[in-house]
């Protein structure tokens, strides 16, 4: 059964430009309404410091939506505008992403993104957390189709978050219910960009696993991507308990990357220590959305905000 954290259906939906903003890289492409990518682009996001970032960003958009019509004059199909703009960004933001400040992107603080966007394009637009746009596309068409209580989250260049209970995504105060990025798992561990110390995203994310090994990530040991599960499942096991919560769904390029010595670890530490009755039997599974998690999760956004409108 849908649930509200999903758009209801795919059936008469409108086409929907979704841009996924990382600390990396940022991602965008043209959505049909079954989900699949018309057209797909995406840029590196500290690439060109001589450019503006959000110049950078409408320049992809343009092109997205050149090849979009191509595509479809391509396949002899008539050309559909997106109607929507949907946007997953890098946290902490205020609601509903009037200003986003992504940690891991230095040059926008408290940058007003929807009102940029929404002046450039002149379309209703929606943004959300990165990562609680990823819980909605896991809800949609992921690893938690159908269900009603779970966590997403991703382990990319920072750590992020997004819950669902009893169907509803959280939203908190300000709209950053689920950063589980900064709960703290290491009490004397590293330096965290946040200011705290021992933050999850200090541990496990790539760019702290860059810094202290002087590599990237993807070249991370044996020792450090089992070490990455075991602290990712002593946080996720922490949420269980608090939550009442049975499924955790995890993606990001390291997660992701460093595959079953990552995912083996996590399980074994959430095996350990959910432990109560109601969160025995914690899973944490990878994605269930094939690379395309971030981009469905803006769509998402996208859509359920022009759904709450109606």
């Amino acid at each position: 059964m849908p649930t509200s954290s999903e758009p209801q259906s795919t059936s008469g939906q409108p086409v929907v430009l979704a841009i996924d903003v990382g600390g990396t890289k940022i991602d965008a492409a043209v959505l049909g309404a079954d989900g699949q990518l018309r057209s797909r682009k995406q840029i590196l996001t500290q690439a060109d410091a001589a450019v503006g970032l959000f110049d950078r960003l409408t320049g992809l958009i343009d092109s997205v939506l050149a090849d979009s019509v191509l595509a479809d004059s391509v396949l002899a199909r008539s050309s559909v505008a997106p109607e929507v703009i949907g946007v997953g960004c890098g946290g902490p933001m205020t609601m509903h992403g009037q200003t986003v400040s992504p940690l891991n992107i230095p040059q926008w603080r408290e940058f007003p993104l929807l009102e940029r966007l929404q002046q450039q394009y002149q379309l209703p637009t929606f943004i959300d957390n990165d990562a609680k746009a990823l819980a909605r596309a896991e809800g949609w068409m992921g690893a938690a189709r159908g269900e009603a209580n779970y966590m997403a989250m991703v382990v990319s260049t920072g750590v992020g978050g997004g819950i669902v209970l009893n169907a509803k995504l959280l939203d908190g105060r300000e709209g950053n219910a689920g950063h589980i990025g900064h709960v703290i798992v290491e009490p004397f561990g590293r330096d965290c960009v946040c200011g705290a110390r021992g933050c999850l995203e200090a541990e496990v994310s790539g760019a702290a696993i860059a810094e202290f090994t002087g590599q990237p990530a993807k070249y991370a040991s044996t020792e450090i991507r089992r070490r990455s599960g075991l602290l990712v499942g002593r946080a996720v096991s922490s949420v269980a308990n608090l939550l009442d919560l049975r499924l955790a769904v995890v993606a990001g390029s390291v997660a992701l990357g460093f595959g079953d010595d990552f995912f083996l670890a996590a399980q074994a530490e959430a095996d350990r220590s959910a432990r109560l009755g109601f969160s025995a039997g914690l899973q944490i599974v990878p994605s269930g959305c094939e690379g395309r998690g971030p981009l469905l999760g803006a769509a998402a956004v996208g859509l359920a905000g022009l759904a709450a409108q109606s």
